[in-house]
């Protein structure tokens, strides 16, 4: 019997829950820590970005009225996948970052328990930030926190799986969807994330995952007039500038931490506030 062929793994964007090519056919080199040739990855394009936002845009209204909870399960869901496909997100990260296997396998660790940390938090972080508002006269005043909408998100360039899951799972429980750049540098185990989210119950346009260039991609997101918010956590101080110019256009929600962020500190509920707008209703006390 001849020696058989391996089947070689193609990498591709994640829009809508489908697994698109590049529609400009273009892609890269993704080499490992130590220079190594690992794959090729799709390059995303301008009409990629936009193909993203749309099915974002047109996932948000069933993903922000799921129940607390129900985004909480399915967010459960999701560790649970990933757990399950523990061995390969090992060899991945590991072939990233240039990590032993049992580092990378605590970094996966790691991921699938911010996961479920952000999960607990489903249907507690309204709770938290909603409130009943003393007024001078015959009102009840309720203040409740909503989603922003669409979110765009610079991932960070390391951490390809524990700090994208990290800017991911706050800003979708709480009821936004997002357009994910990934890592360019070790955009693999972010494919292998949406993967995960394909077979899990998240709804197909929550999540998009872009590969290719953030400087290309970034000011696009941030110029687009249908994302109502962006976390710039993967880019660099120049970057970081220009979307926010272009986010002040229409008044975009920016999220630009200070300094490098630690993945492996308690988060805190920061990430989720970040991209929730607060509704105060005003209503007459009956006599």
């Amino acid at each position: 019997m001849s020696e058989r062929l391996s089947v070689r793994k193609t990498y591709k964007l994640y829009i809508g829950g489908a697994f698109p090519r590049s529609e400009s056919g273009r892609s890269y080199a993704v080499t490992g820590a130590k220079g190594e040739f690992l794959a090729n990855a799709s390059k995303a394009s301008r009409k990629d970005v936009r193909d993203a936002v749309t099915a974002a845009r047109k996932a948000f209204p069933g993903w922000s009225a799921a129940t607390a909870y129900n985004r909480g399960q399915i967010l459960y869901r999701i560790a649970e996948m990933l757990e399950g496909r523990r061995a390969q997100f090992v060899s991945e990260v590991a072939e990233a970052d240039g990590v032993s296997g049992k580092k990378a396998g605590e970094l996966v660790d790691a991921a699938v328990d911010r996961l479920v940390w952000y999960a607990g938090w489903s249907d507690k972080i309204s709770s938290l930030r909603g409130s009943s508002n003393p007024v001078a006269g015959p009102y009840f005043n309720l203040s409740t926190p909503e989603p922003t909408g669409v979110v765009g998100i610079v991932a960070p360039p390391m951490g390809p799986l524990f700090g994208l899951v990290s800017v991911i799972a706050p800003v979708i429980v709480t009821g936004n969807t997002c357009v994910v750049i990934a890592s360019e540098r070790a955009p693999l185990p972010s494919i292998t994330l949406a993967e995960v989210l394909a077979t899990s119950d998240l709804p197909g346009g929550v999540v998009n995952i872009l590969t290719g260039s953030a400087a290309e991609m970034a000011p696009w997101l941030a110029g687009h007039m249908d994302v109502n918010g962006i976390d710039l956590t993967g880019a660099d101080a120049e970057l970081a500038q220009r979307c926010e110019e272009l986010a002040a256009e229409n008044l975009k929600r920016v999220l630009r931490p200070n300094g490098k962020t630690d993945w492996t500190a308690d988060p805190g509920t920061g990430r989720m506030t970040a991209f929730l707008e607060t509704k105060t209703v005003w209503h007459p006390i009956g006599i």
